[in-house]
């Protein structure tokens, strides 16, 4: 198989995984109607990052195929705000979040220097809610709540594009650490 093949393989793979990435957990929160172990702070720095960077590469007419599954991605983190919102019994939030990322977006673009700051924020914004995640899997010490699956699609996009090893690495860490919880939950039921 030659490199070019290789590469077209990789990135309808990596499209592929992307418009199904978040239905795991969508279907975890949705069948445990809890949020413990999912971090509403990773969800909103990750919807962040998606925005800087699909906003940047709009706002540069970069081909759409470059970030085409970056507003899939944005969709899906949407129903994962609206699910965990409701579970935690502040849906009412929603508008305020949605106003405030419309706004942000919308704030992007006003001048060169704004949009060219968050796109170089974007990695530190990214690897802050992995981090996030990891916080809130090592303070509930519960991760019955989070996708594995959903972690695990998440590291191998990021190992198929070479530019996200930081990214794969941190995905990487939260699957193993949904991984030990579960682990360590079992045993105690047992018990």
């Amino acid at each position: 198989m030659d490199s070019d093949t290789l590469l077209h393989i990789a990135n309808f793979t990596t499209l592929f995984v992307c418009m199904v990435l978040k239905f795991p957990q969508i279907f975890v929160l949705m069948r445990a109607k809890s949020t413990t172990g999912v971090s509403l702070n990773s969800l909103l720095l990750e919807l962040t990052g998606f925005i800087v960077f699909v906003t940047y590469q709009m706002y540069y007419d970069y081909p759409p195929p470059t970030y085409l599954e970056y507003p899939i991605l944005i969709a899906q983190d949407v129903i994962l705000l609206l699910l965990i919102l409701h579970y935690n019994g502040s849906l009412r939030h929603s508008l305020v979040y949605i106003l405030v990322f419309v706004g942000g977006w919308q704030l992007l673009t006003v001048q060169k220097w704004i949009i060219d700051l968050a796109m170089s924020l974007c990695t530190f914004i990214s690897a802050a809610s992995k981090f996030a995640q990891l916080q809130c899997l090592w303070r509930s010490k519960d991760s019955e709540q989070v996708s594995a699956l959903s972690w695990g699609m998440a590291t191998y996009t990021c190992m198929v594009l070479v530019r996200f090893i930081a990214m794969t690495l941190l995905n990487l860490w939260v699957l193993l650490t949904v991984l030990y919880y579960r682990r360590s939950g079992s045993s105690k039921k047992r018990d």
